[in-house]
């Protein structure tokens, strides 16, 4: 797996989570639909810092929360 998809994976089930829609996601966190879409669909493996800051803001857990999870080890070597 790559981050991209680690990404991806973690937003998915924090919104499931929280029983929460990714729509919901995008207003509580002040980002556009059609960025976190793009993320969500895999267009956009490189979500930059500040978009998952934003999205941490809007679920009101810290960076290091997010990535804490078992989806962010073991990842796949990003430079070959």
């Amino acid at each position: 797996m790559n981050i991209g998809e680690a990404v991806k994976l973690r937003i998915l089930e924090l919104c499931d989570e929280r029983k929460i829609s990714v729509n919901k996601l995008c207003s509580i966190s002040g980002i556009t639909q059609s960025t976190v879409n793009n993320i969500i669909s895999g267009r956009n493996n490189s979500a930059t810092v500040s978009t998952i800051k934003k999205l941490c803001d809007g679920l009101e857990i810290s960076i290091e929360d997010f990535f804490n999870s078992e989806l962010f080890r073991n990842l796949e070597q990003e430079i070959k």
